[in-house]
């Protein structure tokens, strides 16, 4: 494969400054947040997945603080049906409605009915990802999410899904069962496959497997001039590889990391998706696919309480002025892993 230094480089770029606009906001000190106008006027996610509002979301409320009291196939099902809508409000309007959701109070016509109301109100999806609701095998169903629905019910609860996930021996193990449900191809498999490694219901390395999305195979055609017989997914771990060794090539070694968590193969991935979205504006010449950045930035939507994966051992940093270079100046309040957590 042949690196085109000229995009690469804003590959790197785009990791430091995102990641400095996270300090930023995450240690109070200072307003303006970059002086880059094409991050200051558009939307990029962060360069951590986890990071980012929603996965918060999820991993705090749908997840950790509710875990225990929950079985397996339980929290694989709290797990899907949050990523299915990705939209907070309609998680939070189920669960008013019907309870915490689990497999007894999960009734797909219920659900429905809910949801059929709530559409005429207010999106019940988010923009996030495309869903789909084209299967010959639920065109008895008028409405998406129903549709989506009934195939939880039927491939992942009736048909055993979520046991063989939790019986799985690999995170790609985990990506082929997903693959074969109905409506969920190569992106959201491995998406969905990450969401429920955030569990404890399964533990697998991070950088045991990767699957390139469309904007992210965007993003390596403008990062690499040639990737010969290489697949979209031996660049992105080309790229993890040689992390260190481009950073110093291009002069980026003010990176700071996730409380000490180096990028894993989803965030690089995911970084690619980000770059593609940034070269469209830095350098409209590599024209690949889509021209424009679609949406805007916004005002901050408020601080987030941070908690991620406990067994990723990092929560302990978290509101400490013990992690340098930090500048926080609230007390420390530590979080502590279980025994049992990796």
């Amino acid at each position: 494969m042949k690196v085109r230094d000229e995009a690469f480089q804003y590959y790197f770029y785009f990791i430091q400054e995102r990641m400095k606009i996270f300090w930023k906001r995450y240690e109070v000190v200072e307003k303006k947040l970059t002086n880059d106008p094409i991050l200051a006027k558009h939307k990029f996610t962060n360069v951590y997945r986890a990071q980012d509002r929603v996965s918060q979301y999820l991993i705090r409320n749908v997840i950790s603080e509710k875990e225990e009291q929950f079985t397996d196939v339980d929290v694989l099902l709290r797990i899907i049906i949050f990523k299915i809508f990705n939209n907070i409000q309609t998680w939070e309007f189920l669960e008013s409605k019907l309870g915490e959701i689990t497999v007894k109070t999960f009734n797909v016509h219920i659900i429905t009915q809910l949801l059929n109301e709530r559409i005429k109100q207010v999106p019940i999806f988010s923009a996030a990802y495309m869903m789909t609701g084209t299967h010959e095998k639920y065109k008895m169903y008028d409405r998406k999410h129903e549709k989506w629905l009934r195939m939880v019910e039927q491939e992942l609860l009736i048909g055993k899904g979520f046991e063989r996930i939790i019986k799985a021996r690999s995170l790609n193990g985990v990506y082929n069962i997903l693959l074969k449900c109905s409506f969920i191809g190569e992106f959201l498999a491995f998406q969905y496959a990450i969401d429920f490694n955030y569990s404890n219901v399964i533990s697998f390395d991070e950088n045991s497997f990767v699957k390139a999305g469309i904007g992210a195979i965007r993003g390596i055609k403008k990062c690499f001039s040639g990737i010969g017989s290489y697949a979209f997914e031996d660049c992105i771990k080309f790229t993890q590889d040689n992390f260190d060794r481009y950073q110093q090539k291009y002069g980026f070694i003010d990176f700071k990391n996730l409380f000490g968590r180096q990028p894993q193969l989803i965030d690089l991935q995911n970084c690619f998706c980000e770059t593609d979205k940034y070269l469209r504006v830095k350098m409209p010449e590599l024209l690949v696919g889509n021209v424009r950045i679609k949406q805007k930035f916004d005002k901050p939507k408020g601080s987030i309480a941070y908690l991620f994966p406990l067994k990723w051992g990092i929560n302990k940093y978290i509101n400490q002025c013990t992690f340098p270079p930090c500048r926080c100046s609230s007390p420390a309040k530590v979080i502590q892993k279980p025994n049992n957590a990796m």
